[in-house]
């Protein structure tokens, strides 16, 4: 019983810091972008590899830039087996021409 819980939590722990990371690489993207850089190549920046992703999407809309990272959640260990559902991390920065 006491594996099953710590094999429970330690998957929350998991979750949290892939959304965590999420959110860091979608604020890096935005960032970069507003500013005339590569957004995708800063959301990957920081990303450990095992978290690496092509499904970052950058965008302007208005006077708004966009960037919405999605990211896989990994089952107990890193870079092994993921599961079928990945979660995001969305931020906006105003655009500075």
């Amino acid at each position: 019983m006491i594996l099953v819980a710590l094999a429970v939590v330690w998957q929350c722990v998991l979750v949290g810091y892939t959304y965590s990371l999420a959110g860091h690489a979608a604020d890096r993207a935005a960032r970069a972008g507003a500013v005339g850089r590569d957004c995708a190549e800063a959301a990957r920046a920081d990303l450990p590899g095992e978290w690496r992703t092509d499904s970052i999407d950058c965008g302007r809309e208005g006077d708004v830039y966009k960037a919405t990272v999605r990211l896989k959640v990994p089952v107990l260990v890193p870079d092994a087996v993921d599961w079928p559902w990945a979660v995001g991390g969305t931020a906006g920065v105003a655009r500075e021409d």
